[in-house]
């Protein structure tokens, strides 16, 4: 028999681009019949389901074929449940992009077990924290966004998947607050408490969250207020940076691979003048910095140090917006913005979605 003429159908029609795995038919019609799923033009997801061999291995498709065996009171949590329902900085990766995460699957029964690209949760799980969206079943964000926190490395990344959710909308810090506290004994809750306390509903990447937290936990500094405008004394926008103390005046930038060539160097390079003029300090930390901490602490406090200490009536910048500025700087906030607005004030999230 020959490979089916119709193929396996799309996941979801709204998925169109993914394809949900399939059984060995013996016929050769609805899947591949057991001498086909042996061949090279099928390949095997996970004990008993197949996709052809030519299908892709985006996220969204490590997902759906992860989720293939799950029994009816199961669905997909942790940060592929945040990647489906729209968490773009999700990616399925560790932090240094070396390796793909496992997906985890939430399931009380017994008949499913962890396979290849696989984990399982068996904590309890309440049927009201499942929904169904595009045909797959997954954990609310606040559970999922608190799963990955109470299992993450250490409290930083803890935080960068809080901020991450708060990123595209999914969670806000006092919803997270509710869930965390609705639920006292779970493994890894004081790490979640600690992290949520450190999280920022305006940080833009995880590089930014990092650099943050080695802001406030390595150089001891307060929190700085993430991608907040900063205004001339007529209302004219100077730019938004990635974090700016509004103690002194200490503006902070992290630079990706993104950062370091082409147009995007050379408006980096005019909007730091423009700071510098209007007597707002600017350090940069770069792409390999981090992992010399120390080093990254050195230049903050350097910063810091030359910041002008210029009393606020006499600044020549304000972090006060014009009245017909539209703040997004909450995850309520964006919540409550019209199309229009999100097209406009949002445009920075499609540089990574």
């Amino acid at each position: 028999m020959g490979t089916p003429t119709s193929g396996p159908s799309p996941f979801h029609p709204r998925r169109a681009a993914l394809v949900a795995p399939v059984r060995v038919d013996p016929r050769g019609i609805a899947g591949p019949s057991r001498r086909q799923a042996r061949g090279p033009g099928w390949r095997r997801t996970s004990r008993g389901f197949y996709v052809p061999s030519t299908t892709g291995s985006s996220p969204e498709q490590r997902i759906v074929e992860a989720a293939a065996p799950l029994p009816p009171a199961g669905a997909v949590t942790g940060w592929a449940a945040l990647r489906w329902v729209g968490g773009v900085w999700f990616d399925g990766c560790s932090p240094d992009g070396r390796d793909q995460l496992p997906v985890t699957l939430a399931s009380c029964q017994d008949d499913i077990r962890a396979q290849a690209g696989t984990a399982l949760c068996q904590e309890r799980l309440n049927p009201s924290e499942i929904v169904t969206v595009d045909g797959l079943r997954v954990t609310v964000p606040e559970r999922s966004v608190c799963f990955e926190m109470r299992y993450a490395e250490d409290e930083r990344e803890a935080v960068v998947h809080l901020d991450m959710a708060a990123y595209s909308d999914l969670v806000s810090i006092s919803e997270e607050v509710a869930y965390a506290t609705a639920h006292p004994g779970w493994t890894g809750i004081p790490q979640a408490r600690t992290a949520i306390t450190l999280a920022d509903e305006n940080s833009w990447s995880p590089w930014e969250t990092r650099m943050r937290l080695t802001w406030v936990l390595d150089a001891g500094f307060p929190p700085p207020l993430c991608n907040r405008p900063i205004f001339d004394r007529w209302g004219r926008h100077l730019g938004t940076p990635d974090f700016v103390d509004p103690e002194t005046g200490t503006v902070g930038e992290y630079d990706g691979a993104l950062h370091l060539s082409g147009r995007r160097r050379s408006q980096d390079l005019r909007r730091e003048g423009i700071f510098r003029r209007h007597d707002l300090e600017y350090f940069t930390v770069l792409a390999g910095d981090m992992s010399r901490r120390e080093l990254v602490v050195e230049r903050m406090a350097d910063a810091r140090a030359r910041a002008a200490r210029v009393a606020p009536s006499r600044r020549s910048w304000t972090l006060t917006p014009p009245s017909w500025w539209v703040q997004s700087h909450s995850v309520e906030r964006r919540r409550a913005l019209t199309g229009r607005e999100r097209e406009v004030v949002l445009r920075h999230r499609r540089r990574v979605a």
